[in-house]
C-alpha cells in the first residue's frame, strides 16, 4: 500500500499546485478588474490582493515530514505599494484638494504575475498528464 501512495504522490503534488495557481489566477483577475475602483464598501480605493502559499507537509512512518505539495495559506492585501494620487477635481471621490486616490494595482505587474501563474498551472497540468501516460503504460505492461 505504501508503494501505491508513493506512486500517486507526484499526481497529488501536481493537483495541489493546480488548485493553488487557480486561486492565484482568480485573485490577479480580481485585481485587474478593480484597477479603477476608487470606492469600496470598506471605504477608500481598492487595495491589491496577494495570495500566500506554503508547503503542504506530510508525516512519514518514521516521524519525518516531507513536502507533499503546496497550499494557499492566506489571502492578504498589499500595504507596501502606495495608492497613486491623481488630480481630477471633477471625480466624485476627489478630496478637498481635487486629488483622487487610485488603487495600488499596476496592470503591467499583474500581467507579469498572470503569465507566471498560468505557466505554473500549465506545468502542473503537464505533470499530471505525464503521470497518466506512465500509469497507462504500466497497466498495459502488467497485462
Amino acid at each position: 500500500m505504501d508503494g501505491i501512495k508513493r506512486l500517486f504522490s507526484g499526481m497529488h503534488a501536481a493537483s495541489t499546485g493546480l488548485s493553488a495557481e487557480r486561486m492565484r489566477i482568480d485573485v490577479i483577475a480580481r485585481n485587474i478588474a478593480n484597477a479603477q475602483t476608487t470606492r469600496t464598501p470598506g471605504g477608500g480605493p481598492f487595495r491589491r490582493q496577494v495570495v500566500y502559499f506554503e508547503p503542504l507537509l506530510q508525516r512519514q512512518a518514521d516521524g519525518s515530514q516531507i513536502t507533499a505539495g503546496v497550499q494557499v495559506s492566506g489571502l492578504g492585501e498589499d500595504y507596501s505599494t502606495p495608492f497613486e494620487r491623481i488630480y481630477d477635481p471633477s471625480h466624485p471621490d476627489a478630496d478637498g484638494e481635487g486629488f483622487v486616490s487610485m488603487p495600488n494595482v499596476n496592470a503591467t505587474r499583474e500581467m507579469a504575475d498572470l503569465i507566471s501563474a498560468v505557466r505554473a498551472y500549465e506545468a502542473n497540468l503537464s505533470v499530471q498528464e505525464s503521470f497518466l501516460q506512465m500509469a497507462e503504460r504500466a497497466l498495459r505492461l502488467a497485462q
